[in-house]
């Protein structure tokens, strides 16, 4: 096995091991073994680079990592560039190779390199290891959270910023991990004699609130008051009025609201607006949440397209369809541009009050917004028409809509074939469900049992010998119940081939009739 290290004693690998920590290597040793299976032009690159003497700066190393898809070859790179001389790794390249191995799960290899760093003389940040942490905190791998950033100490030589605490702190609170959390606060208190900021206090502030703790979150904020490092800011006051309104406190909530702005001089902003208009419609009363808007905009705070759409969906809520498009309008008035999510709530709306025209309306003026609506959008609509026994148009926008460039998904057609089959239209119900088969959509298992037997019922067996061949073939296992009552009729009919030929598409499928 063939080791290299350079003068610096940083150690490069070879295809056949991870790492190897430099003090066991001295000796150089030219690396020859060829990359497995160049399959990039990266990887091509650097195999040329040490014959054509082609130096390779930290950019452009950093540059094939990124473009590199195997880790394996990213790691060979990362480890190839410093065979040149006068090359060290710095910050940035480290930074790449981490990031790269961390997102391909190469956590034995992420190690090694990390215990490499601790032998390098160049300058470390601690945003290599924050992003880490993030990485951990997605994959819930919350020990490693704490690995990350005890290992800022050692390899960045300073001790971790506020921003690195907040962070880690924060992907504790947020996983619920409370124990860790606590250790950790403990652990920074003791060894780095840092006392908790602002941001710190606001992080255990949010996380009683979401507990539904409101006793403790207000417990923490008498503590950020005793603290010469911290005082209770808009952002712990917004978290205290969100969680107040969670719990139904609402007069509780504007109190402490009016506290904030008479008492402490802070000034709300739109997100804390929203808190309390989202917080009144919930609660119902949509008449106090008019007014806090009414309150804001005299106030000189715009509402913004959040604040409007809260507004609207509990004025919704409480049947009040015409004030919400009111209020609908009233922000396209202050040029404020409604986004794909407040049109579509809309339009459920007016589609549960039996307005489904005025919802197509709607969506019509989406498209001349250049404001695209998505399958949710449309299955409402869809809805919208099989509610009102519109079976036809709702077909027809189904068959219509994959040739504009729109495509649904699998719910859109059920929602129609549902309908279709509970109504008994039967026809039309076949119909689409040809037309399904025909996109590669399966229909829904009950949906399909109950359609063939709603068929054999009705004297159609042709239709239903016909889809039944078509859902098998789609791997569709029809109920012992439905093929019982197609054979039956088919026998009743004298129809002994189709009978036969039924019986053997069953039984290829694995599916084994009983009753004979």
């Amino acid at each position: 096995m063939k080791i290299i290290s350079s003068k610096s004693s940083r150690c490069l690998l070879p295809s056949s091991v991870e790492l190897i920590s430099p003090p066991q290597h001295h000796e150089v040793t030219p690396y020859e073994e060829p990359l497995h299976n160049p399959t990039s032009e990266t990887t091509a690159t650097l195999r040329e680079f040490p014959r054509k003497r082609k130096y390779i700066s930290h950019d452009y190393a950093i540059k094939l990592i990124r473009c590199e898809k195997n880790p394996q070859h990213a790691l060979q790179i990362f480890n190839k560039v410093s065979i040149q001389k006068g090359f060290h790794h710095n910050n940035s390249t480290y930074a790449i190779i981490l990031h790269k191995l961390a997102q391909c799960n190469k956590y034995q290899s992420l190690d090694a390199v990390i215990h490499q760093m601790t032998y390098e003389t160049c300058k470390f940040h601690e945003g290599i290891f924050i992003n880490l942490m993030k990485h951990f905190s997605k994959s819930s791998m919350h020990e490693r959270v704490l690995d990350m950033f005890h290992s800022i100490l050692p390899i960045v030589r300073s001790k971790p910023s506020l921003r690195a605490i907040s962070t880690c702190l924060n992907i504790l609170v947020d996983a619920n991990q409370i124990d860790l959390a606590r250790a950790f606060l403990l652990t920074i208190r003791k060894d780095f004699h840092l006392e908790p900021n602002t941001c710190i206090f606001n992080i255990l502030v949010k996380h009683h609130c979401k507990k539904g703790d409101l006793k403790s979150a207000f417990q923490v904020v008498k503590e950020m008051e005793k603290s010469k490092m911290s005082c209770p800011n808009l952002i712990t006051y917004s978290t205290l009025i969100d969680g107040l309104c969670e719990n139904g406190r609402l007069e509780d909530a504007i109190n402490l609201f009016e506290e904030m702005v008479s008492k402490h001089q802070i000034l709300p902003d739109v997100l804390t607006y929203n808190v309390l208009i989202n917080g009144f419609c919930r609660g119902g009363k949509t008449y106090r949440a008019r007014k806090i808007m009414e309150f804001m905009k005299k106030n000189g705070c715009n509402p913004n397209v959040f604040n409007y759409s809260a507004l609207m969906n509990g004025l919704c809520r409480d049947g009040r369809l015409d004030e919400a498009k009111e209020i609908f309008e009233e922000m396209k008035g202050t040029g404020l541009r409604p986004d794909t999510v407040i049109y579509t709530s809309l339009i459920n709306w007016l589609c549960r009050s039996g307005s489904t025209d005025e919802a197509i309306e709607l969506l019509k003026e989406m498209k001349e917004k250049e404001c695209r609506a998505d399958e949710v959008t449309f299955n409402i609509i869809l809805g919208g028409l099989c509610r009102e026994n519109r079976y036809s148009e709702a077909f027809d926008m189904l068959e219509r809509l994959p040739n504009d460039g729109v495509y649904l998904n699998k719910a859109s057609y059920r929602i129609v074939l549902n309908c279709l089959c509970k109504e008994g239209e039967l026809e039309k119900a076949v119909e689409l469900l040809v037309l399904m088969l025909h996109r590669s959509f399966v229909p829904h298992f009950c949906t399909s049992n109950e359609l063939l037997v709603r068929l054999c019922k009705a004297g159609n067996t042709s239709d239903a010998a016909t889809l039944l061949f078509g859902l098998v073939g789609m791997g569709f296992k029809p109920e012992p119940d439905t093929w019982t009552v197609l054979i039956d009729m088919i026998l009743r009919e004298r129809k002994l081939l189709p009978a036969f030929q039924l019986l053997d598409k069953l039984l290829m499928k694995d599916i084994k009739p009983t009753c004979f």
